[in-house]
């Protein structure tokens, strides 16, 4: 099946929430502490704001003929960190008021120890999710392929995948990411069980090269 690749709109809100809390049902129950309905209100109202890495701005879509979101991910720059949590404890302040936010943004911290921050010069990819009548027909390989090997100044880009999920990790692999050297043990003390993750990276340079010799191999044919 053909997809198309394009920016998220702010209109795509309400298709795109349930989407984006697929991408981390387990993470996003947890840091919230409320169930998924409230969760993807949370996320539909952040998405439709032009600021956050929750924002329509930072996702890209792979769209069917209906122009309908069949998978979604975000790209999060190294440099727009500091700005994103003051947007993030703003808009948890206005959504569940001062007395939850201080739990949602206590226990986003400790999250955030399990899956932290670009580093200078990467680009983060995350809320990576297919809608369940598109998987497994190739929805988020053309998205991820179209990042990877679109335009742009960023070479490096990684991801966090579970441990347990195995299916997206290898995906990941297919793609040319690789696992990137453990700054500490996975598994961050405080955090619920199955939250603990792999960072994965690949610089765009190393990807480009298999391209290139295939290429040179088909004009010598």
């Amino acid at each position: 099946m053909n997809f198309v690749c394009r920016p998220a709109r702010i209109g795509d809100a309400a298709s795109c929430a349930p989407l984006v809390f697929a991408s981390g049902e387990a993470e996003f129950g947890y840091m919230f502490g409320v169930g998924a309905d409230e969760c993807i209100a949370f996320l539909r109202d952040a998405f439709g704001s032009r600021f956050g890495r929750f924002s329509y701005r930072r996702h890209r879509l792979a769209v069917d003929v209906g122009n309908e979101p069949c998978s979604i991910l975000a790209i999060h720059e190294s440099g727009k960190v500091v700005v994103d949590d003051l947007v993030f404890a703003w808009q948890v302040l206005r959504h569940f008021g001062v007395t939850r936010a201080v739990g949602v943004l206590m226990r986003g911290a400790r999250l955030a120890m399990e899956l932290p921050a670009p580093s200078r010069g990467q680009a983060l990819i995350a809320h990576c999710a297919t809608h369940a009548a598109y998987r497994s027909r190739g929805a988020l390989t053309a998205l991820m392929t179209s990042v990877l090997d679109g335009e742009g100044a960023q070479r490096c880009f990684v991801l966090d995948v579970r441990l347990d999920n195995v299916r997206a990790r290898a995906l990941y692999c297919r793609l040319g990411f690789k696992a990137m050297p453990k700054r500490r043990a996975p598994g961050k003390p405080g955090l619920p069980d199955g939250l603990a993750s792999e960072r994965m990276g690949v610089d765009r340079s190393e990807r480009a090269e298999p391209q290139r010799l295939l290429q040179r191999r088909s004009s010598l044919r």
